[in-house]
């Protein structure tokens, strides 16, 4: 049940193409010079480095703690406290920044609906009042719920999984028709299979993990 929530976890880690187009629109893009090379560039050094990063953590910390490994590394460790300082300091500002990318779609359907439905006139106030209250909300549910590595591979492989890995390779199957056993073809099969296998297994670990911490919930711990 552990791999399962783990796989779903990494599931989550990789599940950037919720923001992908988001990220291309802000690119100068031509006839001559289209966005979408820098774009696969950019996105093939991120997940590069993305990977190197969850590989070395996730083996060394197995390889210190074994499978009592906490949700957080960081909360296993128990010196230097330097160390666990400059860490921490560290997952702040990487939170900073990749919040608000992953952050900026939904920012843009709240002030769509709050200027469209609710009649309210768009500018910096809006943006800074609904933005604000929107971080404070997520904050609050955050700091109530404490199974959090329960709730990445839960939602990591029930919704991330198909959105990231089978669905875009099944549009691609039915718009683009690649030959039957191509390379494209099989890689968009691989996909899809390792998909539906992620989106079925990693809940249930996940699902787990949250009715076990749930049987010692104490709020906001």
């Amino acid at each position: 049940m552990y791999f399962q929530n783990a796989l779903g976890t990494i599931g989550f880690a990789f599940a950037g193409h919720s923001v992908c187009l988001e990220i291309q629109a802000t690119i100068p893009s031509t006839p001559e010079k289209p966005s979408t090379k820098p774009m696969w560039q950019g996105v093939v050094v991120a997940y590069i480095i993305v990977a190197i990063c969850y590989v070395g953590v996730a083996v060394t910390g197995f390889w210190a703690f074994g499978n009592v490994v906490e949700d957080d590394v960081l909360m296993s460790l128990e010196r230097p406290n330097w160390l666990i300082a400059v860490a921490n300091f560290m997952v702040f500002l990487h939170v900073l920044g990749s919040y608000q990318v992953f952050a900026m779609p939904l920012f843009d359907i709240l002030e769509s609906f709050l200027v469209l439905q609710c009649k309210m006139s768009p500018g910096i106030r809006l943006r800074l009042v609904a933005r604000s209250l929107y971080v404070c909300f997520t904050i609050l549910i955050g700091a109530c719920i404490p199974f959090f590595g329960g709730l990445l591979g839960f939602f990591g492989g029930l919704f991330f999984a198909p959105t990231s890995y089978f669905l875009p390779c099944i549009m691609w199957l039915i718009l683009r028709k690649p030959k039957i056993f191509s390379p494209h073809w099989i890689a968009c099969w691989i996909s899809i299979i390792l998909g539906v296998l992620l989106m079925i297994l990693s809940p249930i670990g996940g699902l787990r993990s949250i009715i076990l911490s749930a049987s010692s919930y104490k709020f906001f711990s």
